[in-house]
């Protein structure tokens, strides 16, 4: 079936109908599987890492198509490329081998965009829009076999279905301070870009797993803030003071934008009892452009195992936008911790992956206090520390089971918890030092990228410069610095 067809049957009541039947019976097998203790549950970490590219003049630019699917996969937007690690133990091997993967993927990526007139950028969002112009860009659109497409979606047909369906009752809105548009697309999510960090516990301890990643949102969002801007010429109220104190980590509500209708596919999630539990969310998530594995072409589609077994099952979890996710494979359940921005140097990823998985094991492990938190603290965190990095009232519970918000008893205790999880893993004290010294100097330091940015406007501003040519310049000077060393020697 040719994909303009495969949009207009991923409408029909037909498929909805043939695809709610598969997903139930695919989810009645994982679970049997769960219950039956058939995936191993053996601890192993993973990484998807986002970027944009951009031309010589630091403006939006396509990926190259040839660079897609060879160094880079597709991602929504034509100017998206995403980078993935194979899984790996949990162990100090696991993290030098993610580290030094991660490493060579990037430089691949890098070398064949130069090739190209194009540079790779690791961001948490893309500030210098195409020479249309940014609005210009998110809501062009062309027509192809009678259909009308957003024409700067990477031309993939599970986008075009997806985006016929969320905007099927109505535009996405995006309101921000300062910004108030509709958009015919969904597209804008493209603004955004971000690292995801995979670990997969023991699948009879999941629960607690989740519930430990949620508790650490806010902490650890703050300290990889790296959105403080949009594109300046999507601003509606373009008063400096109302953009500079938007929020340090706009990537949440750009993404919450895709929340059209009710109930909202981005959100904080609840905890789970156990990975079970897990199924019967994905199971019971509001259905969002059903695909059917026949669809695929042959190429692209396993013809054995548990993705064919399953593969209706795993495209329904793929729009369960959840910033915490469970994600089934055929090695069990692991858990997506999606809240963190791209990072300017694989050292900062590296950093945060092993912050990430070390705290959150570290937790566990210790049966620390902080699990107890109540979830509507945890979720009120979260978005205090998109909004406010740093300087938020980050809630937590100490050790000794007392509750802060002080980020200065907060920050050398996540620091020790993940210390003390690595080392549980069989991380030397040297090796975790040597991981995380990049994200613990942001503490030391008291900055982030984001507070990095907003001072460079800042400054720009007070020398007389225009908010549009501020934030351009700005910007321009990260798109320079990328890939040259950790963030914080940027401020050393």
């Amino acid at each position: 079936m040719e994909w303009p067809e495969t949009i207009r049957e991923s409408r029909t009541a037909a498929t909805r109908a043939t695809f709610r039947e598969r997903v139930e019976r695919q989810a009645a097998s994982i679970r049997e599987q769960v219950a039956d203790g058939a995936f191993d549950g053996g601890f192993r970490l993973g990484l998807e890492l986002e970027g944009y590219a951009v031309d010589g003049a630091g403006r939006l630019a396509p990926v190259p198509p040839t660079v897609v699917g060879d160094v880079c996969e597709p991602e929504l937007g034509r100017h998206n490329a995403e980078l993935n690690t194979p899984a790996a133990a949990f162990d100090a091997a696991g993290l030098t081998e993610q580290a030094t993967v991660v490493a060579d993927r990037v430089a691949a990526v890098r070398e064949s965009f130069a090739s190209h007139d194009r540079h790779l950028v690791t961001d948490g969002m893309w500030t210098i829009g195409p020479p249309e112009g940014t609005l210009s860009y998110l809501t062009a659109t062309e027509t192809e076999r009678g259909l009308e497409l957003p024409a700067n979606v990477a031309p993939e047909p599970r986008y075009y279905a997806l985006d016929a369906d969320i905007t099927a009752e109505g535009p996405v809105e995006l309101g921000l301070p300062g910004c108030r548009r509709s958009l015919p697309s969904i597209l804008v999510e493209s603004l955004a870009t971000s690292m995801q960090v995979h670990l997969q516990p023991p699948a009879d301890a999941f629960a607690s797993y989740f519930a430990a990643a949620l508790r650490t949102a806010g902490p650890l969002v703050a300290l990889a803030a790296n959105a403080p801007f949009l594109p300046p010429d999507l601003y509606t109220d373009a008063d400096p003071e109302t953009v500079l104190n938007a929020g340090v980590e706009l990537r949440l509500p750009v993404f919450e934008s895709m929340n059209v209708r009710e109930p909202g596919k981005v959100r904080f999630p609840r905890d789970l009892g156990d990975a079970e539990e897990a199924i019967d969310r994905i199971l019971d998530d509001r259905l969002c452009s059903p695909y059917l594995r026949e669809w695929v072409e042959d190429g692209e589609a396993e013809r054995s195992g548990f993705v064919a077994e399953h593969w209706e099952f795993l495209h329904k979890q793929s729009t369960c936008w959840r910033w915490v996710r469970p994600v089934f494979g055929p090695a069990g359940p692991r858990i997506e911790y999606r809240l963190l921005s791209a990072q300017p140097d694989v050292a900062d990823v590296v950093g945060f992956q092993a912050l990430v998985v070390g705290l959150t094991h570290g937790l566990v492990e210790a049966d620390h206090p902080a699990l107890d938190l109540p979830w509507a603290a945890a979720r009120d965190s979260l978005y205090a520390a998109a909004r406010d990095g740093l300087a938020a009232d980050l809630a937590w519970v100490t050790g000794d089971g007392d509750r802060t918000d002080d980020p200065a008893v907060v920050y050398p205790e996540l620091f020790t918890l993940a210390r003390e999880g690595l080392h549980d893993r069989g991380v030397s004290a040297d090796h975790a030092d040597r991981l995380l010294a990049p994200v613990e100097r942001r503490w030391e330091a008291r900055t982030t990228p984001a507070s990095w940015k907003r001072d460079r406007v800042r400054d720009r501003l007070a020398n007389g410069e225009e908010l549009d040519t501020a934030i351009t310049g700005m910007q321009r000077v990260y798109i320079d610095r990328v890939g040259n060393g950790p963030f914080v020697d940027w401020v050393a």
